[in-house]
């Protein structure tokens, strides 16, 4: 077989591998340059005109929903002073 020699160089391997890959992919700059560009693929920036028109949106929505409660609202009363 390999005798001591290849076993003592195997376990270098066995740990410095390791720790080397750490120290390597660990670097500060690397690990923010990649979050960085993560988070802008998966969170884009806003654009603030398409921002506006959701907002437009949900007012109109808001407003028809209202609209509608107030009709409901107003006929009940109007059943209601029928009954009295």
């Amino acid at each position: 077989m390999g005798g001591w020699a290849l076993e003592i160089g195997k376990m270098a391997l066995y740990m410095t591998f390791p720790v080397a890959m750490f120290h390597w992919f660990n670097q500060p700059e690397y690990f923010e340059k990649w979050v960085t560009d993560t988070k802008r693929q998966i969170y884009p920036p806003e654009n603030q005109q398409h921002r506006e028109q959701i907002e437009k949106c949900i007012r109109i929505v808001r407003e028809q929903h209202d609209n509608e409660l107030m009709k409901e609202i107003e006929a009940m009363e109007k059943k209601e002073h029928k009954l009295s």
